[in-house]
């Protein structure tokens, strides 16, 4: 049987942690897509937009050489992700600043939005793929104005698609949520077992150490 390679399009440690806490040690070539030159303005639509188009860029880089190498009979699996949280109707990447994730939170304090992932699986070699968009509701805390200050201070919302984690500094301002915590997080891992199995590949075959006889 074939080895099969996971290469996870994506700079994110929290997507790569996802993977590796699963037993799945991805590759990662992170795409250089400029996000900014999607104009869809549904969460859900951009989301799934920019997936695609991380996955393709690192796919076409993979078959013109530009990467680790392919040995013979190897199976290339190329994973694009990206997270927009839909909140008031307003599709929210990444904040742009500090005063921008500030202006966030005092809107989204006390409220609930939408996060949404999109996923795109490319096979490198026949270019087959599966493709889906993962949503979770999102209950936000009423947070004071020290805590916000406090929460933008760190850095972290900064970094992340909706200002927000919830598995790091800013879990204690989400109440709850409704789906999979993997969304939030940044990557679905049964959305991604469903991907696979359309492209015809149990996700045990990605475990580290598994070798079926």
């Amino acid at each position: 049987m074939s080895r099969v390679r996971l290469v996870l399009a994506s700079a994110s440690p929290a997507r790569r942690r996802t993977l590796t806490a699963a037993g799945i040690d991805p590759e990662v070539i992170v795409s250089g897509v400029d996000e900014s030159s999607v104009d869809a303005t549904k969460p859900e639509a951009l989301c799934a937009v920019l997936a695609r188009m991380k996955a393709q860029a690192v796919a076409d880089r993979l078959r013109h050489g530009h990467g680790p190498a392919t040995n013979p009979g190897e199976q290339v699996l190329v994973l694009g992700c990206d997270t927009v949280l839909g909140f008031d109707g307003e599709a929210l990447g990444k904040p742009a600043d500090e005063a921008d994730a500030l202006a966030r939170w005092r809107q989204m304090s006390g409220g609930e939005g939408v996060l949404y992932t999109g996923h795109a699986l490319l096979e490198v070699g026949s270019g087959r793929s599966a493709e889906a968009v993962a949503e979770t509701q999102v209950h936000f805390a009423e947070l004071t104005d020290a805590e916000i200050e406090a929460y933008v201070a760190t850095g972290e919302p900064l970094a992340v698609a909706g200002a927000f984690t919830i598995d790091g500094l800013g879990g204690p301002f989400v109440e709850r949520i409704d789906g999979d915590p993997g969304t939030v997080i940044g990557l679905s891992l049964p959305l991604l077992r469903r991907l696979l199995r359309e492209l015809d590949l149990p996700i045990t075959e990605l475990w580290r150490g598994y070798h079926p006889e």
